[in-house]
């Protein structure tokens, strides 16, 4: 009898292994360090929005939703965006509900990008954007963010725009860095554009995490930008739902009538009683507007402590992330790569963090390392009472 072998096929990631978030969280549970890599809240949601779910499932809001959204969703989204930033997108036509902001990149890139394009990524960047695109059969092409401050390079990425360009993929506020673009480099970017037919695909996922006197320059804003884009964010993040996974993305009628394309073949709906009870949640917008000054709170009780190290403290503009430098430590440890340097620091201090060298295609090492705050403020303080050995 022939033994059953299991067919074997080429790799359509070939290159992709388990994520640093992932692995770091493991160390991290192993050995009972306290996580601040990866990126999600240790606290819970308001219990208003809990009960808004609740309410919607005994309401019978438990079957199939209309496939781009709850339409009161839709509704409320587009009215957010309205009010936030300027731009009136049609609820039925231009916004849609997806199964979380990474389903919504995936998505827009499937809809528009294929076998000879190619797309601009800015590095470093979010995990998912490269392995996207290779799916597509489509070439990555990697501009570097300028390193130290991680502000656009013009320069470089009008270089790199070519006939073949079918996207931009941009990230403001940025992860990992929590650097938030400028009015003027949103508006060098729509003029850059301009002659071009590419499109951007733009997430925006911690929008309402920007720290005064800044404020979020989303592509909605500016209308030479909002009309090739794809614009993505996440009710993840802006709630502390992250395991929810719903997010949405707003785009002119014709983009969205290719994404919706695809969208409705992928996940083809979302989840009906967390679209319902979001809805509901949105009538009242103070959870949102009053978010930079939750975060703010928690990013000053965090560098302050912080200060008390020889870590040297890169700005934060946005996000809930802070990157340190680990240059200027007073221990041996400090000239490990930057994942060595995580890895040490989750074994014998005793706090996780992730590598910015993960972020970058060549594993670019800068001694940087970033860390989440968006933690209980007992989170913090014991994180900083290990990292002060340092």
């Amino acid at each position: 009898m022939t033994t059953p072998t299991t067919p074997a096929f080429p790799s359509r990631l070939p290159n992709v292994g388990t994520t640093i978030f992932t692995v770091m969280s493991a160390l991290a549970a192993q050995h009972k360090a306290v996580n601040l890599g990866q990126g999600f809240p240790d606290f819970d949601c308001d219990p208003k929005l809990v009960d808004g779910v609740a309410d919607a499932m005994r309401a019978a809001h438990n079957q199939y939703p209309p496939m781009p959204g709850v339409p009161a969703l839709r509704e409320a989204i587009a009215g957010k965006i309205a009010a936030l930033y300027g731009h009136t997108y049609d609820a039925h036509t231009e916004i849609t509900v997806t199964a979380g902001a990474t389903q919504a990149i995936l998505t827009a890139i499937l809809c528009c990008v294929g076998p000879g394009d190619e797309v601009i990524v800015l590095e470093p960047c979010y995990d998912s954007y490269v392995p996207n695109i290779e799916l597509t059969g489509a070439s990555v092409v990697r501009v570097p963010l300028t390193p130290g401050t991680f502000r656009p390079d013009f320069d470089k990425i009008a270089a790199a725009l070519s006939p073949r360009t079918r996207a931009i993929i941009i990230n403001t506020p940025h992860n990992p860095s929590g650097t938030v673009w400028t009015p003027a480099e949103m508006q060098h970017l729509q003029d850059l554009l301009a002659p071009t037919d590419v499109l951007v695909i733009s997430d925006e996922v911690y929008e309402h995490m920007v720290y005064a006197p800044l404020q979020h320059e989303s592509a909605a804003r500016y209308p030479g930008l909002a009309a090739r884009s794809f614009i993505i964010s996440s009710f993840g993040k802006t709630y502390h739902v992250t395991g929810w996974k719903v997010g949405y993305v707003a785009a002119p009628a014709a983009l969205t009538a290719e994404f919706r394309k695809v969208h409705q073949f992928c996940v083809f709906t979302v989840n009906t009683p967390m679209q319902v009870g979001l809805a509901s949640y949105m009538q009242d917008p103070a959870p949102y507007l009053q978010l930079p000054a939750f975060y703010a709170t928690k990013r000053d009780l965090f560098r302050e402590g912080l200060a008390a190290t020889q870590f040297r403290l890169l700005p934060c503009e946005g996000t809930y992330f802070q990157c340190v430098a680990i240059d200027g430590l007073g221990v041996p440890e400090r000239d490990l790569s930057e994942a060595d340097f995580c890895q040490w620091l989750t074994r014998e201090i005793g706090v996780a963090a992730i590598p910015l060298s993960a972020f970058y295609g060549n594993g670019f090492d800068q001694k940087v390392v970033r860390f989440c705050f968006a933690k209980k403020d007992e989170t913090l303080r014991a994180a900083l009472g290990r990292l002060a050995r340092l």
